[in-house]
Parts: structure tokens; C-alpha cells; sequence
């Protein structure tokens, strides 16, 4: 029997541009958004074998995010960040665990800040 190990894979600072928010203006106008995902993974004897197959191909990675981000209108960045989650989970069976978060620098918020950001978990 072959001894599996998890590891995690980090993609971070991922910027898109998209429509997402509450107010007309942010559906209009549009502006950046930033995702960080980190995914558990279980590769099922792929490190140990050195094989591509059992694990997670981030570019392909990286083009469920995108697709997410830059395709359906949502008001709430903490639901973004559940599809995204839940759709890498569909891409990879691989994934035990998801841990998404979106960033958005240009919130409409009266005051001075970097960004607001939330965090979801998949599974909880």
C-alpha cells in the first residue's frame, strides 16, 4: 500500500477585473478584485510516484478562478468566494479543503483603507 501524504498549493494576489458589488455603480463601472486560494490536497501516491496525475494542475486552477470571478455577476464578495471554492472542489476531486479569499480594494466604504477582504472555507 502506498503511504499518501497532503500537501497545500497556494495561488495568491490572483487580480481580475470584474462587476461585483451591491451598487449600480460597481456593475457599471467595474474595477479589480484580488483571490488568494489555498487548496489541501490529497494526491493519492502522486508525490511519492512523481506523477502529474492525482494532483492539482494550478494553471488549470487559475482558469476555474478566473471563470468565476469574471463570469456571473454576485453583490456579495463573501458569496464569490463560495463559488469559487465549491468550484474547485467540482474541478479536482483531490481537494479536501478549500481556503478562499477575496479582496477588494476599492470598496464603497467612507474612509481610508487598503481593502476589504473576506474569507470562506470549503469544506467547513
Amino acid at each position: 500500500m502506498v503511504k499518501t501524504h497532503t500537501y497545500e498549493i497556494t495561488l495568491k494576489n490572483c487580480a481580475f477585473f470584474a462587476h461585483h458589488g451591491v451598487y449600480e455603480e460597481e456593475n457599471k463601472l467595474g474595477q479589480r478584485f484580488f483571490v488568494d486560494a489555498t487548496l489541501k490536497v490529497e494526491p493519492r501516491g502522486a508525490l511519492e510516484e512523481d506523477r502529474i496525475e492525482g494532483t492539482v494542475h494550478y494553471g488549470t486552477a487559475f482558469a476555474v478562478i478566473e471563470r468565476v470571478v469574471t463570469g456571473q455577476r454576485r453583490y456579495l464578495i463573501e458569496a464569490l468566494a463560495l463559488d469559487i471554492a465549491q468550484e474547485l472542489c467540482k474541478e479536482f476531486s483531490e481537494i479536501l479543503h478549500t481556503r478562499v479569499t477575496v479582496r477588494k480594494p476599492n470598496a464603497p466604504v467612507p474612509g481610508v483603507l487598503d481593502h476589504v477582504e473576506v474569507t470562506v472555507c470549503h469544506p467547513e
